[in-house]
């Protein structure tokens, strides 16, 4: 039997401590100690996100930014502290490259229409890869049915991974864009971004990078990366559902039209013509998410008190145990098995269909996702209707895993 005080310690590591500020770990579902293993979906907040949302409820909400009262005015300051946090979190060079949306699927459509749609003639291509999640394939789709451009897909290989020469050989004088996954949501696959970004620049192409998988596991720099445009969403780093972050060189946002008309948006109005309000302003019509943007601020603040390291190395750890325990069992195969993975485990059980898999495990107080994870190509490409999918997070242990083999063992006998 594993060492579970010692194993879920690595490089002095106290998954224990941290657990105790995410309130929701310490509930029960059908009598069983929750093992929350769903983070690739959404992750759980600490108690410092729920009390800052909560504080802004109840002592300062306000419509921001056009108000002259006390409430206004500290609401004001606590939204726009947020863009503060999130441009130091990802190394921005300045907040009008921050744009508050309502997460990583409305970023990227604002790419497509704001960016793409704009400057795609009939011929042109935009590229992707075969692991892209939905929201990365279907806005391209539906800018090039508009414009005329073709949507072009770099394969992956039969453990799931990307590689990089094969994108770049896909890559032509008429590609305009590349829009990839940093890490794959339903394999867990980390993506040579740095050389598939530094071959585009290298061509002219401009680059979008879908990061909602990547910031709570691994830190993200988008000078030293180099990207045009990054998106992520707050609930995958243990902040709100709701809000999310688009970053933009500011070149880039500044010859970019507004995609969205309304409040704020603007400077001034007449019927005869409208003019535009500056960065980051010209793409946050209306009123926004101010006690989301207030919450991923908190979220911000608190991985970036965490020793990413040590979290890293306990992440990694579990996804190792878990490989090794899932592998284990009879009939079980692990799909997506790249070099470079992020703690993420897709796994399908002969004769044991996921959703059968999943309600199975939910009897034990265990949560994984099931289904085509919104990557339906992924699931076409291995021949399979749906995967079950145990995405972890640094609060997670690796008593927990062990929980999940024994209840995929279970289910999978009483299928024999």
């Amino acid at each position: 039997m594993k060492n579970t005080a010692l194993a879920d310690r690595p490089d002095g590591f106290d998954v224990q401590a941290v657990r105790r500020r995410f309130p929701i770990l310490a509930r029960t579902v059908r009598g069983r100690p929750l093992a929350y293993l769903d983070n690739g979906a959404s992750a759980q907040r600490p108690d410092s996100v729920i009390e800052a949302m909560d504080d802004y409820e109840r002592r300062h909400h306000a419509n921001i930014h056009r108000g002259v009262h006390t409430l206004s005015q500290e609401a004001t300051a606590l939204y726009e502290t947020a863009r503060d946090r999130v441009v130091q979190f990802i190394n921005a060079r300045s907040r009008h490259e921050v744009i508050f949306v309502r997460g990583t699927t409305e970023a990227i459509n604002l790419v497509a229409q704001s960016y793409a749609r704009p400057l795609l003639q009939p011929g042109d291509e935009i590229l992707i890869t075969h692991l892209e999640h939905h929201a990365n394939i279907v806005p391209w789709q539906m800018v090039c049915e508009q414009t005329g451009a073709t949507l072009v897909v770099a394969p992956i290989d039969s453990h799931g991974a990307v590689h990089a020469d094969a994108v770049v050989a896909l890559m032509t004088p008429r590609t305009r864009l590349l829009a990839c996954a940093h890490v794959s949501n339903a394999l867990g696959t980390v993506l040579p971004i740095r050389r598939l970004i530094a071959a585009a620049r290298t061509r002219g192409i401009a680059t979008l990078i879908d990061g909602a998988q990547a910031v709570s596991h691994m830190p993200v720099d988008v000078q030293e990366l180099g990207c045009d445009f990054y998106a992520f969403s707050g609930h995958k780093m243990f902040g709100p559902t709701g809000v999310g972050v688009l970053y933009g060189r500011e070149q880039l946002l500044e010859r970019m039209p507004p995609w969205q008309g309304g409040g704020e948006m603007i400077l001034s109005v007449t019927f005869a013509r409208t003019t535009y309000n500056g960065l980051p302003n010209k793409f946050e019509a209306g009123t926004p998410n101010i006690s989301g943007a207030i919450g991923l601020g908190a979220a911000v603040d608190f991985i970036l008190g965490l020793d990413r390291d040590a979290t890293h190395a306990h992440e990694s750890a579990l996804l190792e145990h878990a490989t090794a325990a899932l592998s284990k069992i009879p009939e079980l195969r692990i799909i997506g098995t790249a070099r470079d993975k992020s703690s993420l485990v897709s796994f399908a059980v002969a004769g044991v269909h996921p959703h059968d898999l999943g309600t199975i495990l939910d009897e034990d107080g265990i949560a994984i996702r099931t289904g085509h994870h919104c990557a339906m190509p992924v699931m076409e490409f291995f021949k399979l209707p749906a995967t079950a999918r145990a995405s972890f997070a640094f609060y997670n242990t690796f008593e927990e895993i062990d929980r999940l083999a024994a209840g995929v063992e279970r289910a999978r006998k009483m299928f024999v």
